[in-house]
């Protein structure tokens, strides 16, 4: 009567989809508690490349079931397009997928509000993937939303353009133009009228009162994994705050996202690479504005799964870490990405930082608008290729150190490294 959960602890983009998919033949449910399209989960296996958006990461294995909860917010445009790329890899996804029916729905002019309030922020842009997330998320708390269960509603479009109507008043006010914006290339009313045929489309997937059917599911002993979207450091309370994202994305979201009791979480998997990365606005201490943090992104293809933009790169940062670990009460560590640094010679990690003088291990309040000055220990690279190795007793003396020297100073054992993108490329 349990339920696992596997989350980010940077700023997203750790490789959680990969590991999601490694560890599926274990559970019978994935479900994906929060987030939305904002997302983008990257999975390789046989030599095939799939990023995923809404849909969980379990996919791909025909035995499990895939939950999209509550908690998480649906553009049924994308998620409609999701599921016919899958399905021309020969991927039944609609067979295993199930949507929960008070998963409220991202509409196009969110996407529009998302734009104009970005574009209205000039210098001080929050670095968001223009999806619609911030826009919907406040409607749903604004107690204005439209859900999932609606759809099938013989009121829904009246629902829609009522909606629809109050987001083209709040446009007037950034006086911003929606007959002059393209969403996915499309004219503002083409995409409409397209979201809309997706809408009757994705009413006819199986939606199900997901918090019955989980807490059912969990007392038939059957075993669930919760799937995170984006990273701890991007929560809207306990991240980098405003450069956030809108959702809940530590593991107590699990309970608001799901509707499962705190006391059914069992264990806590925490995903991190070997060292840093973040996409958009922000703090970022360790960050590397250099050629070694130019090294990193080239040999890490570090670029958005979502936005395609490049990320910015840094050394792995402790303290940040074990802020994460604390907030979420990891139980097991995941390094990603590990192969990465496999051609440096020496490798950085911040143990504490520099704040106005003031030596520190905690984030400061002010985390998102003062900069603070990492403090670095030194340690060997490994300075040699790993994607090869497949058991422990393969790895070079300066990896099995620096892993110990990860789990030294957070008191959690590294369960999982990863030192290739595809899936058999991870040693447990």
């Amino acid at each position: 009567m349990n339920i696992d959960v596997l989350l980010g602890l940077q700023w997203g983009d750790e490789g959680k989809g990969k590991i999601v998919d490694v560890l599926t033949p274990r559970y019978d449910i994935i479900a994906r508690f929060q987030g939305g399209p904002n997302a983008g989960h990257t999975i390789e296996f046989d030599g095939k490349k799939f990023i995923l958006h809404l849909i969980p990461s379990g996919i791909f294995n025909p035995r499990a079931k895939n939950l999209i909860g509550n908690g998480v917010i649906i553009d049924p445009f994308i998620l409609l397009k999701e599921i016919k790329n899958l399905e021309g890899a020969g991927i039944e996804a609609a067979n295993n997928l199930l949507i929960s029916r008070k998963a409220h729905l991202i509409l196009p002019t969110h996407r529009m509000l998302d734009a104009a309030s970005e574009a209205s922020r000039g210098k001080e842009k929050i670095g968001s993937t223009l999806k619609g997330i911030g826009p919907a998320y406040s409607d749903k708390t604004g107690r204005n939303g439209i859900r999932m269960g609606d759809t099938g509603h013989k009121g829904f479009k009246d629902m829609y353009e009522k909606l629809r109507d109050i987001h083209m008043r709040r446009l007037e006010f950034y006086d911003f133009d929606p007959s002059g914006t393209e969403l996915d290339g499309l004219p503002f009313r083409e995409y409409e009228q397209k979201w809309l045929e997706a809408v009757v489309s994705a009413s006819k997937l199986k939606l199900v009162d997901s918090e019955y059917y989980i807490n059912r599911a969990m007392q038939q002993g059957k075993k669930v994994l919760a799937e995170g979207a984006q990273g701890t450091l991007l929560d809207i309370d306990f991240g980098s705050y405003p450069y956030v994202t809108s959702s809940n994305t530590v593991s107590a979201g699990v309970c608001s996202g799901l509707g499962v009791a705190p006391s059914k979480i069992r264990e806590v998997f925490g995903v991190f690479k070997a060292y840093c990365t973040r996409v958009g606005s922000g703090p970022f201490p360790t960050e590397l504005d250099d050629a070694e943090g130019e090294k990193m992104r080239k040999e890490g293809r570090e670029y958005g799964s979502t936005t395609g933009r490049p990320r910015r790169c840094g050394w792995l940062d402790m303290v940040a870490l074990n802020y994460a670990i604390m907030i979420n009460g990891v139980t097991q560590l995941f390094m990603m990405k590990t192969d990465v640094l496999s051609p440096f010679e020496k490798l950085k990690v911040s143990t504490q930082y520099k704040d106005s003088g003031r030596i520190t291990d905690t984030l400061p309040f002010d985390y998102g608008r003062e900069k603070v000055e990492p403090v670095y220990r030194e340690l060997p690279g490994w300075n040699t290729g790993i994607q090869h190795l497949r058991s422990v007793d393969q790895f070079p003396a300066p990896l099995t150190s620096y892993i110990s020297f990860i789990e030294e100073h957070t008191g959690v054992p590294v369960r999982i490294v990863s030192v290739g993108p595809d899936r058999e490329q991870t040693v447990i």
